[in-house]
């Protein structure tokens, strides 16, 4: 047995207005929506974000994204209307860059990830 698929769960309280915000994220539709309270983005081959109306736990996540090239990304993000904060170095040459959804959730962008350090 092996897993097939990761899912990352999002809690949020109002799904039309969080549907908008990862859209613009990802700079696309989401790629299901399974449920009336949830749609979902695949965004690497195995890897799901599912963005679930959650009251009670809205606020309390907290993803990381890698991208490839972090300063282009945050450029493409900016011209779609989100407003992600100041790049910092972390270690190894990895950087950070931290933004919020509207439900205070915790994205934070990756740049010069790799698997091994």
């Amino acid at each position: 047995m092996s897993f097939q698929h990761v899912l990352a769960v999002v809690p949020v309280t109002d799904l039309d207005r969080s549907r908008q915000w990862y859209q613009s994220l990802f700079g696309r539709e989401p790629d299901n929506n399974p449920m009336p309270n949830l749609v979902e983005w695949q965004v690497v081959p195995g890897g799901w974000v599912q963005v679930f109306v959650d009251t009670e736990r809205a606020g309390s996540t907290l993803l990381n994204f890698a991208v490839d090239d972090l300063t282009d990304f945050i450029a493409q993000v900016r011209r779609r209307g989100l407003r992600p904060g100041e790049v910092t170095d972390a270690n190894k040459g990895v950087q950070l860059s931290t933004i919020t959804d509207p439900d205070e959730n915790t994205i934070r962008l990756v740049g010069g990830f790799r698997v091994r350090y």
